[in-house]
């Protein structure tokens, strides 16, 4: 299996433990005289397998992860870039939709706002910055699709 598969499976994973706590909460308490729709005892044992298996595959991802080396660096040193890019890039796309909002003065004795950089400036830094967690995005997915997954 490929790193990107287990990826897959993994959010599949925990979208079923998901769907197992709802299941569970639905059956451990109904009406008085009403039946469940499940057993609770076989929802648990459902939910704690579909555990184990996830416990075992994010294992076997993160041991893949370490192992995997990408330009000089391992995919969890490039997993770590990418999240740290995701929050520049967010945080700047905020700020330059602040920076490009249109005021909203009715009259000349409201609060009138400046901006305190220059608006082409900040939307080149911007978009470098969406440029290269683009670039490390597609180059960690990539990983992902050559990379087979360890064994536990």
């Amino acid at each position: 299996m490929k790193l990107a598969e287990a990826l897959s499976l993994r959010a599949a994973l925990i979208q079923k433990v998901n769907q197992l706590r709802s299941q569970l909460c639905a059956c451990v308490k109904v009406q008085e005289g009403d039946e469940p729709t499940d057993s609770p005892e076989a929802v648990l044992n459902m939910l704690d397998s579909t555990l184990g298996d996830l416990s075992n595959l994010i294992y076997r991802i993160n041991m893949t992860n370490t192992a995997t080396m990408v330009d000089g660096k391992n995919l969890t040193e490039l997993i770590a870039e990418r999240d740290m890019l995701q929050n520049r890039t967010r945080t700047l796309n905020d700020a330059m939709k602040v920076l490009t909002a249109q005021p909203d003065r009715y009259s000349r004795t409201e609060i009138k706002y400046v901006r305190t950089v220059n608006v082409d400036e900040f939307r080149r830094i911007y978009d470098h910055s969406a440029s290269e967690l683009r670039k490390l995005d597609l180059k960690i997915q990539s990983a992902g699709w050559q990379t087979d997954l360890l064994e536990s």
